[in-house]
């Protein structure tokens, strides 16, 4: 792992970073191939969006200058986690007036094409709260939900679940947004008052349009689980997690599979 501050390879994190203080910044997770950020315009456009709407005064062409250097790697392909902090500030809530620091952290692998994993799901048992409007769909560093939610899901055998809020409607999975069939259609959870608003999750629905498949993102009641025919996970480093049961539940695994070759999710770019 390289971990790059403001374009500059670092070995070490300020102990009064309000990142590690009060989670206060936001991140995106990422697939770096041959030097090239997978979903690139999606990655920009969320940090963008975050940034504005924490007032995190954040230079996002340091994340080019990072990359001129990762570039340099013998294989520069792998995981990127990229780290908007306000960076050191005093102790309080208040904010400091200085700009943001950009952090980069480099996982180097060897990629493959994506494919689709087949999976055993159910919903979990915590359900989330409902976000500060401001906060709703951003990908903020505060994931204590994410954490406790794991927790139950790795409990449970489940690699990923459908996680319920507290309004009894499905939100998303752990670390995932989900897609939905039920009388043949599909839906997804609308991310109205919490979740997480995916890049992969973007350019499915993206997708989807393109094709002329019907998708309708919409509040999805937990008691509509007895009419779900198929479901399926997606995020940033995997296209379609898809759920071959639910709560011991047979699903049908099919629909997913040809929805997945039909988008060519296999190819992300």
């Amino acid at each position: 792992m390289q971990c790059f501050k403001n374009a500059q390879q670092v070995s070490q994190i300020e102990l009064l970073d309000r990142a590690f203080h009060y989670g206060d910044g936001c991140f995106t997770t990422a697939r770096l191939r041959d030097g090239a950020i997978e979903l690139h315009a999606l990655h920009w456009a969320r940090l963008h969006h975050a940034s504005e709407r924490l007032y995190l005064h954040a230079d996002l062409s340091l994340i080019q200058q990072t990359l001129a250097l990762i570039q340099q790697h013998p294989a520069a392909s792998g995981t990127l986690k990229i780290i908007i902090s306000r960076g050191q500030g005093q102790r309080g809530y208040s904010l400091p007036d200085h700009p943001a620091d950009v952090w980069v952290f480099f996982y180097p692998q060897a990629l493959q094409d994506f494919g689709y994993d087949t999976i055993q799901s159910g919903v979990l048992q915590q359900a989330i709260g409902l976000s500060m409007p401001d906060l709703a769909g951003l990908k903020s560093l505060n994931r204590l939900e994410q954490v406790m939610l794991k927790r139950e899901a790795d409990r449970k055998g489940w690699p990923e679940a459908l996680v319920p809020d507290v309004q009894g409607a499905v939100a998303e999975g752990v670390s995932s947004n989900c897609f939905i069939r039920i009388n043949n259609a599909w839906i997804t959870p609308e991310l109205r008052y919490n979740g997480v608003h995916g890049v992969m999750r973007a350019e499915i629905l993206s997708r989807m349009q393109a094709q002329g498949i019907a998708c309708t993102p919409r509040r999805v009641d937990l008691n509509e689980i007895a009419d779900f025919q198929s479901v399926f996970f997606c995020n940033a480093l995997s296209p379609m997690k898809i759920a071959s049961s639910l709560n011991g539940a047979p699903l049908d695994v099919q629909p997913c599979a040809e929805l997945f070759h039909l988008l060519q999710l296999n190819q992300i770019r």
